[in-house]
Formats: structure tokens, C-alpha cells, sequence
């Protein structure tokens, strides 16, 4: 079971009830500090309890170094987090905390009852076992004096404090609470704050020159792979799900390859969709000859039925420069080859990712260089903790985000309420 409380009564204000947040609080409290748990929602963990679609991807069963792997960006800072509170240290706490888990395809953790609500509210049963004080209020402002941080102004009151969790979040899914304060009020206390974008996010785009994606808006295509290109240069490639919009593209395989885009000022991208991965090339021209032996006397435009879904037809047709009216039987095997290639490579030239607040995090924020890895204390502010999106680190879909969240919320949470020597 957990270690009793210890008795010690430092005061602790966390700002944010999200996952990185509420691990803060419970964990300063379970150090016997007396915790107040600001939070504007009328409740807690609104943006955990719709990720994983409302499953809750908890975390990736992995070593250190698979999670590492995982975070593109300013992975080596997380070390000492992940060291403190692994994938396996967030399972076994939330198994003791009564909630049962599965590890799924790509070491995907997700609650046995497939409910992200089980592990919110896990949390708030232990926030209130410690005594922790959630109030509903917005924090507007940081009280710092001396180089120190002293207490936090909300919007309804003002609490005095000996150390400040900030963990508001990044700027994505602004209708979970997700504004940028805690941005704002880090940049006030003297913080950089990298410039913040879309990470795990929809893609803008078109086909081809002349042909929109909105021409097959609403079109999903299960049990393709997807392969990105920066650059021409192959930087993601995964095998799933995909769905056409009106502006471009989205769905799982599309969110996890815009995390490998970077630098969209700068670089051109652009993906490929292999309609028929289970066939090679090979396998694929024989099943074509099969087809077009069954349609022989039929145009081209309806020789591909059995093939491809029929909203697809049309532009695969454009793409492969067969006139859609030519007769099966006249087919060349030079057309038949180009068919081949749009069925292996279909084309999305990539123009822009979709705006931040229509990602799943965050990318870029409190610059980690000013933090300290092994407290996550500022170097700027003392007694003042940074946790989770806000922080300039972000990762692949897979359940390493929320990995973060725990490991960063728990960190702060210990280090604010361990006492200086």
C-alpha cells in the first residue's frame, strides 16, 4: 500500500487539473505538503478523459530507452523523469489505485474497461484521500519576489504559496482549458517560450495539381500504409487507417506522421499511400490481370470495381492517365504499369498542418534548457515547477505523451514538496 503521510505542512499551489497537474498535487501531498489544485473546468481531466477516444492510452509498456526513442524532441531531458517514474511505475500505480490494465498492439496501455473516466477518476479519489484542495479558479498571475515565487493570483482569490506547480497544458483542444496561460505566465516570469505549433495534427493538402482532396472528402481507407516524405527523404512510414477531408487528410496514421514534420517553413513534404500493402508489385499485376480479364469488354472506368472503393475510382483514374473510356481488352501493359503505380504510391502533396488548436498537443513551450531535468525547477524562479505539454517536449501517439504528463507532474510534485537542503 502507500507510505502513510508524512506530517509537514509546506504550502503548494499546482495550476492545472490535467493529467501532468493532478499527478503534481497527489504526489506534493503524499510528501505531507499541503496541497490547493487550481482548475477553471468544473472538472478535472477533461482533456484526458476524451484521449485514446475516450479509451485513455495511459502509457507505452517500454523501457527508457523505447520511450526516449519515441520523443523527437528534447527526449534527453525527460532521463531523469522516466528514471524516477517509468511506464512500469505509471501501471503498477494505477493498479494499486484499483484500475486494471491491457497492453495492447505497440505496447499501447489502455484501462481494462476501455474507459478513460476509470483513470480520472482514480486520480480524484486519491487527490481527496490526501486532502488535497481543488478549487475552481483560473490562475491569472504569478506573485514572485525576491527571485522567488510567493503565490499565485486567480481570478477569484489570491493564495499564498511556498512552491507553484504550473502544468496549464499546451494550446491544443482550447475547449479543455487549454488557452496558453500558462505560457503567458511562465514568458512573464522570464521564460522562453518556443514558438508553439500542432503536433499529432490533421494535414492541409491537395492530390495533384488540379485535383482537391474534398473530391474524396469523407473517404476512409482502412489497412493502407502510409509513408512521409521530407524532402524527398523517407521520415515515417506505418501501416492503418486514413480518412480524406475537406482540406486534406487525418485519422491515426496521418496524426503520427505529421509529428515527423518539423519544419513545414522550410521543407517540402509529402506522403504516399500504398492502396494494396499486402501485395507486392508482383502479387498485385497478376490480381490486375485477373480483373481485367473478368472486365475485358468493359470501358476502364468500370474495370476497377472489385479493386477500390467507388469514390476512389475516378481519381485513380485521372492519376494514371488511362483514358477512362478505352476498352479493358486494349489496355497496354506500359497503362497497366502506371495503374500499378498509383495503387502502390497514391499521392498527397502536403501544404501546411492544420491549425494548432486542432491538434492533440502541443509542440514547443517553456524552453527546457531553463529547467532543471532532475527537479523540474526553473532556473529563472526558485520554488516555481513546470509539468507536462507545457513543457517544449512532445512525442508520437502510442501513449508517450501522457508518459510525460505522469513522469514531469510526479517529479515536480516530489521536488516542490521535498524541503531544500
Amino acid at each position: 500500500m502507500y507510505s502513510a503521510v508524512r506530517t509537514m505542512n509546506k504550502k503548494i499551489v499546482v495550476i492545472g487539473g490535467g493529467a501532468a497537474g493532478m499527478m503534481a498535487a497527489l504526489s506534493a501531498a503524499e510528501q505531507g505538503a499541503q496541497v490547493t489544485l487550481l482548475e477553471p473546468n468544473e472538472r478535472l481531466g477533461k482533456k484526458l478523459n476524451i484521449t485514446g477516444k475516450g479509451r485513455c492510452n495511459v502509457t507505452n509498456n517500454t523501457d527508457i530507452e523505447g520511450l526516449l526513442a519515441n520523443i523527437p524532441r528534447n527526449g534527453k531531458f525527460l532521463y531523469s523523469a522516466f528514471n524516477r517514474f517509468n511506464s512500469a511505475d505509471v501501471m503498477a500505480f494505477f493498479e494499486k489505485l484499483g484500475v486494471p490494465l491491457k497492453t495492447e498492439r505497440g505496447n499501447r496501455v489502455f484501462p481494462v474497461s476501455d474507459s478513460a473516466f476509470d483513470i480520472s477518476a482514480a486520480l480524484e479519489r486519491r487527490l481527496k484521500a490526501l486532502k488535497v484542495q481543488v478549487l475552481r479558479d483560473r490562475a491569472s498571475a504569478l506573485e514572485i519576489e525576491d527571485g522567488a515565487v510567493c503565490g499565485v493570483v486567480g481570478e477569484r482569490g489570491r493564495y499564498s504559496a511556498e512552491a507553484v506547480v504550473l502544468a496549464t497544458g499546451g494550446v491544443s483542444y482550447p475547449a479543455t482549458g487549454s488557452t496558453g496561460d500558462g505560457h503567458r505566465m511562465a514568458a512573464e516570469a522570464g521564460h522562453t517560450v518556443t514558438p508553439l505549433q500542432g503536433s499529432l495534427v490533421p494535414l492541409q493538402g491537395i492530390i495533384a495539381a488540379g485535383i482537391p482532396c474534398v473530391r474524396l472528402q469523407g473517404l476512409s481507407l482502412r489497412n493502407v500504409s502510409l509513408t512521409a516524405f521530407e524532402n524527398d527523404k523517407k521520415i515515417y512510414t506505418d501501416f492503418g487507417e486514413l480518412l480524406f477531408t475537406h482540406f486534406g487528410v487525418s485519422g491515426p496514421l496521418v496524426l503520427s506522421a505529421s509529428a515527423h514534420m518539423r519544419y513545414f517553413t522550410k521543407k517540402p513534404y509529402r506522403l504516399e499511400i500504398d492502396l494494396k500493402p499486402a501485395l507486392d508489385e508482383q502479387q498485385l499485376d497478376k490480381r490486375l490481370l485477373a480483373d481485367f480479364a473478368k472486365y475485358a469488354n468493359h470501358d476502364f472506368q468500370n474495370g476497377l470495381d472489385d479493386l477500390l472503393p467507388q469514390k476512389l475510382i475516378p481519381v485513380v483514374i485521372e492519376l494514371s492517365g488511362i483514358p477512362g473510356r478505352q476498352k479493358v481488352h486494349d489496355l497496354t501493359r506500359e497503362q497497366r504499369q502506371s495503374l500499378l503505380r498509383v495503387l502502390k504510391h497514391f499521392p498527397v502533396e502536403v501544404s501546411a498542418p492544420c491549425p494548432v488548436t486542432d491538434a492533440i498537443v502541443t509542440s514547443g513551450g517553456v524552453k527546457v534548457g531553463e529547467v532543471d531535468p532532475k527537479t523540474m525547477e526553473s532556473k529563472l524562479v526558485k520554488n516555481l515547477y513546470f509539468a507536462g505539454e507545457l513543457l517544449d517536449t512532445d512525442a508520437y501517439t502510442g501513449g508517450f505523451n501522457l508518459q510525460i504528463a505522469w513522469a514531469t507532474g510526479r517529479l515536480a510534485g516530489q521536488s516542490a514538496a521535498n524541503e531544500k537542503e
